[in-house]
Parts: C-alpha cells; structure tokens; sequence
C-alpha cells in the first residue's frame, strides 16, 4: 500500500450567471450588485426588450468593469458588428441568428454563437462553432430565444464538459439548480425567469436576487 496521499479533487468551478434582456441602466446596476456576472442587452429588432445602441452605451458606460455587458445581435455582417462594439463599448457579442462558422471566428475572442437545440443535430451544430464558448437555447419555431420554454438539458451535458457553455431556455431561480446538477454548464443565462409579471422589460429584482442564490447554492 502507498504512503502517499491521493490528489484533492479539484474544486468545481464556480457557476456563472448572465441576466438578458436586461432594458435601464437602473436594472442593470441592480443585477451587478445582485452579484451576476454578465448582463446582456438585446439589440435585435423583433426582440421584446429591444434596445437601441445609446441605452446598450450607456449600460456599457455604467457598469464599467463591474461585469461583462454582452449585445445580443442577429443577422448582422461582420462589418457591422465590429461597429457596433466600437459604438457601444460592449464587452461580447452575443449571435443568435444565421451567422456561419467564419463570422464567429472573425469575432473571436469577443463573441460567440447561440444554437437552438432540439436534437443531437442542433448539439453537433454547436459543438462546431468556433471559441471557446457556446451558448445553447431552446429551439422554439418562429422565435430567436426568449421564450421561457425549457429543453432536453440531458441533450447538452456532454458538450458542457468539452466547451465553456453558456445554457439559457426557460430557467428560473425553482429549476436552475436542477439544470447545473443535469448540464454542468459554465454559465447560466436567464431572461423571462426574472421578469416582472406581464412586464418582459422590467426585471424583477426580488427574482433575480433568488436566481443568484439558487446558482449559488447549487
């Protein structure tokens, strides 16, 4: 029998959590000293919580380097979207509609792209775009995100141990716990779950609050 002592198993990395959708300064300052870590503000037209580029400067301007403000885009060439950075100062670029592989990986490491999933398909699809991070969202037809519907969690869990990945679609402070426990993501993203209700563009700080410790206890 050895003396010598096994390794410690190293620690779990902690859970990140990005609130979208998020539409004020005020809401965004409240979700920094709530302790998220990412905040996202939506710049797609047929979005619900639309902003335009001076609310998403502004919010940039704000928070400073407290956390990460991600621009939620779709279909935007390459061109534009570097000038959307350049214009709003945003930290990430966050591409949720048809972009290929090569536009990611021009943005690169500033971005990265949203799949829906549904299948293992959509899983393969994600898992060949380029970064190092990946989010994934539940494939609902006609809709870009946002929805509140859940996926298969079970789908994603083998891409969440081989990519940084961001997991959104439907979660809340009552099912996030179950979903790190089910995906192990890197980052957890949440929009409708911390709503106010009947109010997409108001965020409840109350809930929010609840999500950060649900992600925190989990």
């Amino acid at each position: 029998m050895s003396g010598h002592a096994p390794p410690p198993a190293r620690p779990r990395e902690r859970v990140r959590v990005k609130v979208c959708g998020v539409t004020s300064v005020a809401d965004a300052v409240a979700c920094a000293d709530a302790g998220v870590d990412a905040v996202g503000v939506n710049l797609v037209p047929s979005s619900l919580r639309r902003v335009d580029e001076s609310v998403a400067r502004e919010i940039a301007r704000e928070l400073g380097a407290r956390v990460l403000v991600v621009a939620v885009v779709a279909d935007l060439t390459v061109a534009a979207m570097r000038a959307l950075v350049q214009s709003t100062a945003v930290g990430c670029l966050q591409l949720h509609g048809r972009e290929s592989a090569e536009d990611v990986r021009a943005l690169l490491p500033h971005a990265y792209k949203a799949v829906r999933v549904a299948g293992p398909d959509d899983v393969a699809l994600a898992e060949a775009m380029p970064g190092e991070y990946v989010l994934v969202d539940a494939k609902i037809e006609g809709s870009l995100g946002g929805t509140g519907r859940t996926m298969d969690w079970g789908l994603v869990a083998g891409l969440a141990r081989r990519r940084k990945l961001v997991l959104a679609g439907g979660l809340s402070p009552q099912n996030v716990g179950a979903a790190i426990a089910a995906v192990g993501p890197f980052c957890v993203d949440v929009a409708s779950g911390v709503e106010a209700q009947g109010a997409p563009r108001v965020k409840d700080l109350a809930r929010v609050r609840a999500f950060v410790e649900a992600v925190r206890g989990a």
